[in-house]
């Protein structure tokens, strides 16, 4: 199985729970996990962390250029046209639709389903919001797997 990081599996990491400082292990697992090709993310991420010049960009321009999957391919393409006319056919908030597809989200959930990877992130379902377009909501209507930071450690064996 292969991961597709989520632009907050990177920067919650970063500013709130594995600080580089306080867990350089945790980071050095990660670019391991990068390395062997259990993990990558998207070119779109890619860009979303590289709008602040910090520690994680320095961390995360390291690592070599297979891990960031471009979404340029027809069939990402075309799964993402589907997600955004699923997006247009629902009740959610204009706001909501705008920022959830002016993000890289639609387009992570397209690669993983055309990859059949599975998804990460720290977002958590709530189909009920209006307010808010969720990831784990869109990959549930395309049956795309995703889970968070601790079922990955766990399921790639990390111990720290």
């Amino acid at each position: 199985m292969i991961y597709l990081l989520d632009a907050n599996i990177f920067i919650q990491a970063h500013r709130v729970y594995y600080p580089f400082d306080v867990f350089p292990v945790f980071w050095d697992w990660l670019k391991g996990e990068f390395q062997k090709g259990s993990i990558k993310s998207i070119d779109l991420v890619y860009k979303e962390i590289m709008r602040q010049e910090d520690k994680l960009s320095v961390w995360c321009r390291d690592l070599d250029g297979e891990s960031w999957l471009s979404v340029q391919d027809e069939q990402t393409q075309k799964t993402y046209a589907d997600i955004v006319n699923w997006i247009a056919g629902q009740d959610f908030k204009q706001t909501a639709k705008d920022k959830f597809l002016n993000d890289a989200d639609p387009w992570l959930i397209s690669k993983a389903k055309v990859t059949q990877f599975t998804v990460v992130t720290q977002e958590t379902s709530d189909p009920k919001s209006k307010k808010k377009i969720f990831i784990p909501d869109v990959c549930n209507v395309f049956s795309v797997p995703y889970i968070n930071t601790i079922q990955l450690t766990r399921k790639l064996g990390a111990r720290f």
